[in-house]
């Protein structure tokens, strides 16, 4: 998934700092409904209907700012002091804003209904002086509705007090209390469009001018008035609903009216509280640290998975600044490995669906292609079908793997039989029958596809042990229905992709399994380059963690991918240039990624034979929370020697791999406590 474009390196600017993609350092949804909040607690992306689909806001900026006496700031400013974070174990934010010359300190929730499409912003508004304070917030809407500016609509709507923006099928109403009192001041008008900046920059003298509808390229803003006592605090409530008609938009705000706002959103905050904990774990030795985030991990894939079964990678639009594209798609390997993990934590239930919507896109041929838009249909491609004048399919075959695997994995844990049958015949047979019949019959090998990074074309040790693990998942599922002639045939297949692999993939000289085979001449050469994914030889059942050719390569992998500098982690693959922050490859062969340093501590689990030996592992949980935002948010890629995030956050694969980490950890710390 995560080197999204190959041709990235023509336009990547490769040395350290001359790239900015900002994180998000916030995310709240329930499944239809996403919103991403930046360090200043601004809405910048709004996903609706889909996780992921369309994005409303597209990067730009929702602010906040406050007029207290005659002086204003908005929240970007930067004499604020901010403390980030979440309510324990919830998807509520918890946020803390300090203006020390203006004498005010704001705590500010921030949550998303668990049922309706709804977003509520509590602040709690903290008056440091010794007098009363007349305070007026400001809340500015910058919307590109269907991610264009083209032909939006910006209006107050008198009947209830409230501004809304709609187009076509998509509305969005925003209103607010303090108290008994409403919205105090509003005004509606252009942006971006020749010098008209925004009616936010009307905000800053503390008025609003009350215009009352625009229409083109249009934002509005909307103020609230409260006057707080001396050394005390006031508060005040914002929400938005979003529908597709105005009647739907009016009846969620006045649904947020009768049942008030605050008690909706401590609901929320229990319901979310509820879900973590579901399952009593006992944590072993793990630290509080780690387990917060192992909670926390657990709530932000719940934020990127839609109710449709789509699992997206990222919702971070701000990788659009270095790339035209972005990381809101479902990459089928992707979402087979977070449900893989959200499966092995005890969360069934919210994954099922993402095995129907695999059945449901898979190719007539039986393959999954590149990758998908949250509603089912083909995502865009760099793939080709004709390459070198050679016809060839566009993808990568692991992807199609994957999903039988995590199928399979989710079966051994949960034993939904029914489920399974129902995925049979149009998911299961028809996957392995493809993969079946995509063999190069010399080799004994899958033929060749994209690797896992997007960027070549060959076999891969990767790929090809993911489509072992999924043709033994279908042979497996075959047994289970009573179908043992093609249980038995795919079992033979993947017995030859396993001698292949043994015979092919493997190299005497070095004592590792190789990154793969490419076409060179009329030739397979092996491809020598250090590279993480490799961890899939164990990972997919080829071999067991503690083959010794297994034991070679993963030491081999830590010896020269573990990055030397005081950040640590580990590298995707030697001299990567994705983001690529220092040219000295002996010390830093690339940026330190998350899913790839704990791919290592992985294979030390399953490889650990004592306590002791869960050390390193415990301490590579340890080295996650480190490097985390302050919010506990991960990104894809670290800085080598800042340690601050690269590229898009939260990553979904990042805190799903978290996840199964701390499981197999929990498992396997358990089975030898037991022993001792």
């Amino acid at each position: 998934m995560n080197t999204r474009d190959r041709y990235l390196k023509s336009t990547i600017k490769q040395t350290s700092g001359e790239v900015i993609v900002l994180p998000r350092h916030l995310v709240i949804g329930n499944g239809k409904f996403l919103i991403n909040l930046d360090q200043h607690s601004y809405m910048r992306d709004l996903y609706y209907p889909f996780v992921g689909q369309l994005n409303h806001i597209g990067g730009y900026q929702c602010r906040v700012g406050i007029w207290v006496d005659g002086d204003f700031a908005w929240l970007n400013s930067p004499e604020w002091q901010f403390k980030l974070g979440y309510v324990e174990d919830s998807l509520v934010t918890e946020v803390t804003a300090t203006h020390p010359g203006l004498g005010v300190t704001l705590l500010m929730n921030d949550g998303v209904h668990q049922r309706e499409d709804i977003y509520i912003k509590r602040i709690q508004i903290t008056n440091h002086k010794d007098t009363v304070r007349e305070v007026r917030m400001f809340f500015n809407q910058d919307l590109l509705i269907n991610e264009t500016e083209v032909g939006d609509t910006a209006a107050f709507y008198p009947l209830t007090n409230t501004v809304f923006h709609y187009k076509k099928d998509r509305y969005f109403m925003f209103n607010g209390s303090t108290g008994t009192e409403g919205i105090y001041q509003y005004s509606t008008g252009v942006k971006r469009f020749y010098n008209a900046e925004g009616t936010w920059r009307d905000a800053e003298d503390g008025h609003l001018m009350g215009n009352a509808i625009a229409q083109g390229s249009v934002d509005s803003t909307i103020s609230f008035r409260l006057f707080v006592p001396p050394n005390a605090n006031q508060t005040l409530y914002y929400w938005m609903g979003a529908g597709k008609t105005l009647e739907e938009v009016k009846k969620l705000d006045a649904y947020v009216k009768d049942s008030h706002p605050g008690k909706l959103l401590d609901r929320v905050t229990v319901y979310w509280q509820r879900w973590a904990n579901k399952i009593e774990r006992d944590y072993g030795d793990l630290n509080p640290d780690v387990q917060r985030l192992f909670k926390q991990s657990l709530l932000l894939v719940r934020t990127q998975t839609d109710v449709n079964g789509a699992i997206i990678a990222a919702n971070d639009s701000d990788i659009m600044q270095s790339n035209r594209d972005h990381y809101s798609y479902m990459w089928p390997r992707d979402g087979a490995l977070i449900a893989y993990s959200m499966s092995m934590a005890g969360y069934q239930g919210m994954i099922i669906p993402f095995f129907n919507f695999c059945a449901n896109v898979l190719s007539p041929e039986g393959y999954l292609h590149h990758k998908y838009n949250p509603d089912g249909t083909v995502g865009s491609s760099w793939h080709p079908y004709i390459h070198s004048g050679r016809v060839q399919l566009p993808i990568q075959e692991d992807e199609t793997a994957l999903v039988l695997f995590a199928l399979w994995a989710d079966f051994q844990k949960n034993g939904s039989l029914e489920f399974a049958q129902s995925l049979y015949r149009n998911l299961i047979r028809r996957a392995a029958r493809f993969m079946s019949t995509y063999i190069d019959q010399e080799l004994n090998l899958p033929k060749p596809s994209y690797d896992l990074w997007e960027e070549r074309y060959g076999i891969y040790t990767f790929t090809a042990s993911a489509v072992y693990g999924g043709l033994i998942a279908a042979s497996n599922f075959s047994n289970l229905f009573g179908d043992e002639e093609r249980s038995n045939r795919y079992r033979h297949t993947a017995e030859k992709i396993k001698s292949g692999i043994l015979k092919h993939l493997w190299d005497e000289n070095e004592g590792r399994f190789v990154r793969g085979l490419y076409m060179e001449d009329g030739e397979w050469v092996k491809d020598m380059t250090l590279e993480s994914s490799v961890y899939g030889i164990f990972e997919f059942g080829v071999l067991p963690a503690d083959d010794e050719r297994v034991v070679g390569t993963m030491k081999a992998n830590k010896a020269g991918l573990t990055i030397k500098t005081a950040v640590g982690g580990s590298a995707r693959y030697h001299h990567d240039y994705y983001f690529q922050r220092s040219t000295d490859i002996e010390n830093v062969p690339g940026n330190p990624w998350i899913i790839c340093t704990l791919w290592i501590a992985e294979w030390e689990i399953e490889y650990a034979k004592t306590l002791a030996d869960l050390e390193a592992p415990r301490q590579t949980l340890e080295w996650v929370v480190k490097h985390a935002m302050e919010s506990g948010v991960l990104s894809e890629q670290l800085d080598p020697f800042s340690g601050d995030p690269v590229s898009v956050a939260p990553l979904t694969w990042s805190h799903a791999t978290y996840v199964l980490t701390v499981v197999k950890y929990l498992n396997k710390y358990k089975q030898l406590d037991s022993k001792q």
